[in-house]
């Protein structure tokens, strides 16, 4: 990202698609993280003046009203230890690794959730083809930088933000299926690659623990100092086709990682 890029963004008529591209920008790079905050406030503002309410803005950029005031305040009225009123502690079970069952369920974090207890909701935050991130072309073995399908969710539990889950998917391999479509794939997407003829081999599973992206901070809520734990699940087909990639951001404050051992195989 640099500023032709911003200037260029900055001729998007449409206010709150002009913010959304300046979200994923953020994401993508830092260096040019305080203008463009500037200028997501400016379109979030002509957005407010042409009628538009926090709900409705907040709906369309896939984040809470209180997000939206949070971004239109800017960094000079916020906290700098981090949201003004953090999420009340919830604590979320991420098992390792994902029971068959469960990851053949309608959705693997409402199977997770309602085990739990939990009263969970999921929110699609985006659906489209993106840049290809190095981590993420490894695994669908592409170059860096290849547009590949992106799937991207918000989950809540007990109303409070704990993951985003981003499943990926070569648009070689996907483009013009029930993949690219912008709805949550019914009944199952597991189901779905199934109807496509794919049929599972064998996943790779890889955790990591980091800093946040100012995005992941800002969908997530997180308090100042806050790290995630990143899930890198790689699925491939009996032909070693790589199928699908679901990258797991989760808050780590807020989550368990129950690790599961194969029984009779294991010492003391």
């Amino acid at each position: 990202m640099d500023v032709k890029t911003l200037r260029e963004v900055a001729q998007v008529g449409d206010p709150v698609e002009r913010a959304r591209i300046l979200s994923r920008l953020m994401t993508e790079e830092q260096g040019l993280v305080t203008e463009a905050a500037k200028m997501r406030r400016q379109a979030i503002a002509e957005a407010r003046e042409s009628g538009m309410s926090l709900e409705d803005i907040a709906g369309r950029l896939g984040v809470s009203p209180g997000r939206i005031s949070q971004m239109r305040k800017g960094p000079a009225a916020r906290a700098p230890e981090g949201p003004a009123s953090p999420a009340p502690r919830v604590l979320v079970q991420r098992a390792l690794p994902t029971e068959p069952a469960v990851r053949g369920s309608k959705s693997l974090f409402l199977a997770e959730a309602e085990r739990q207890g939990l009263k969970a909701g999921r929110r699609m935050l985006y659906v489209g083809t993106e840049p290809s991130s190095e981590h993420v072309a490894a695994c669908l073995r592409v170059e860096a930088g290849t547009d590949i399908i992106a799937r991207r969710k918000m989950m809540t539990a007990n109303d409070v933000p704990v993951r985003i889950a981003t499943s990926y998917f070569r648009a070689d391999l996907f483009g013009g299926t029930r993949i690219a479509e912008p709805e949550f794939v019914q009944p199952s997407l597991q189901s779905a690659l199934t109807a496509l003829g794919y049929a599972f081999g064998h996943a790779e599973e890889n955790l990591t623990a980091r800093p946040p992206t100012p995005f992941e901070r800002e969908t997530l809520e997180l308090e100042s100092g806050e790290w995630i734990v990143q899930v890198l699940r790689a699925s491939y087909s009996t032909e070693d086709t790589p199928v699908h990639v679901l990258e797991t951001i989760c808050a780590a404050s807020r989550h368990i990682f129950p690790i599961g051992q194969v029984s009779g195989y294991d010492e003391f």
